[in-house]
């Protein structure tokens, strides 16, 4: 299945920082809501609607159905590092369903939220992040995903996640290269955030 995204100004790490040679940019979609399941402490309850990577080894996208949660983790498992935006309280909470592994522990990760909640002092979403430093935002929402789901409308989440893999990937080159990112406050100011990478994972 190809990922038909928009396409960005490729941008080029030019960071002191070294670079892992196979960085594995992840999201996922559910099938439920937390209010579904019954609160957000069950997350694992959640499903997977669709899981979506972007390898840097192979420079390549890759859909996974929940059919196919076991090659996903399988891939994460290969990585020498993953990167995703609230990947430790969020999507791995909900991959473990999948697995006996403990994701948080096992993997390499980087969890941009982290990163960005550090700078700033608090949490921001993605869509605020990118849109302030790349000037591209979200083509949906996560209740979108699920509607879709339900509509039976695959490609239409595999799409909006490999939309999500693309934006948290240009997010990151960006912190690679410049050393902050950028946010809307809420008087409507863009901000810049001093970020530190090499000592996240």
């Amino acid at each position: 299945m190809e990922c038909r995204l928009l396409q960005s100004h490729a941008l080029i790490s030019k960071s002191p920082v070294e670079k892992p040679k196979n960085i594995v940019y992840f999201d996922l979609e559910t099938q439920r809501t937390a209010n579904d399941v019954g609160g957000w402490d069950k997350k694992s309850a959640m499903g997977v609607s669709v899981g979506v990577t972007y390898s840097t080894a192979t420079a390549t996208y890759e859909v996974f159905p929940e059919s196919r949660m076991s090659d996903l983790i399988n891939l994460l498992c290969r990585a020498d590092l993953v990167v995703g935006y609230n990947i430790r309280r969020f999507d791995y909470e909900v991959l473990m369903a999948y697995t006996i592994l403990d994701l948080p522990h096992h993997l390499p990760t980087l969890d941009l939220l982290e990163v960005v909640e550090k700078a700033a002092g608090h949490k921001l979403p993605l869509d605020s992040v990118a849109l302030a430093t790349l000037g591209v935002g979200k083509t949906a929402e996560g209740l979108d995903a699920i509607r879709w789901w339900r509509e039976g409308k695959m490609m239409e989440i595999a799409e909006y996640c490999c939309f999500d893999v693309k934006v948290t990937k240009l997010v990151h080159e960006f912190a690679m290269e410049h050393g902050e990112l950028h946010y809307i406050d809420r008087f409507s100011r863009k901000q810049a955030l001093k970020v530190d990478l090499a000592h996240t994972t």
